[in-house]
């Protein structure tokens, strides 16, 4: 991702307000889709990961991995660290929404209304309604990125503030607030249209593990 700067939220909902300005001054890497069940069970055979989440009987493969903490996604990251030697963590919420943007303001990356086809959620018209779909199944944003709309709602760091007041404007990760509760963005494939807008957010127990929950990676660049 280039560093760039763009308004954060949306007036739609007061966990989405205030709207506020970010700069993100450095080009950071961020994961071109969710991380796999594939990928997650590589990470399990090789210890780095200790649980290995059930599929719904869905497949898993290129199917995002899901029904896995908050804490399950920092095991990953971890594994996948000292693995790789690059530093690789879970994006900040501001990172997310200006990746998952890919520059646009519209509730939904593609435009104002959720449409056909675009995402995969309950609302969204897309195949294999009820379940997640593989990874990649619909056309990228403007960045490249792909399932930042529905499909597995991603982890991201930042603790959980019912609103933006005082958030940080930088970029960084919102490391006060409620931390028992890790925020997640992008809805679900169980959610409905107004889930999925580029703004929406979420909260959920950093221990629980949830069948629509998964995540995708960041790391930072030299």
């Amino acid at each position: 991702m280039p560093s760039g700067e763009f308004d954060m939220g949306s007036s739609s909902k007061p966990s989405e307000q205030p709207v506020h300005h970010v700069s993100i001054r450095k080009n950071f890497a961020i994961g071109r889709r969710d991380v796999t069940f594939g990928e997650w069970d590589r990470c399990v055979a090789a210890g780095g990961c200790k649980f290995s989440p059930p599929d719904q009987g869905w497949g898993r493969g290129d199917r995002p991995v899901t029904n896995v903490s908050w804490d399950d996604a920092k095991e990953f990251t971890a594994w996948l660290s000292k693995t790789t030697g690059k530093p690789y963590r879970l994006p900040t919420e501001a990172e997310w929404e200006y990746a998952a943007r890919g520059g646009s303001t519209t509730p939904y990356w593609w435009g104002n209304d959720v449409g056909t086809g675009h995402a995969q959620c309950a609302e969204c018209g897309g195949g294999e309604n009820g379940r997640s779909a593989p990874v990649g199944s619909f056309r990228p944003n403007a960045f490249g990125l792909y399932d930042t709309a529905g499909n597995a709602a991603e982890w991201v760091e930042d603790c959980w503030n019912p609103s933006y007041r005082g958030a940080p404007n930088d970029g960084s990760a919102w490391a006060s607030g409620d931390c028992s509760l890790r925020v997640l963005r992008g809805g679900s494939f169980a959610d409905k249209a107004i889930a999925v807008r580029s703004s929406a957010r979420f909260r959920y127990d950093e221990d629980v593990r949830y069948y629509a929950n998964g995540f995708r990676v960041a790391r930072d660049l030299n």
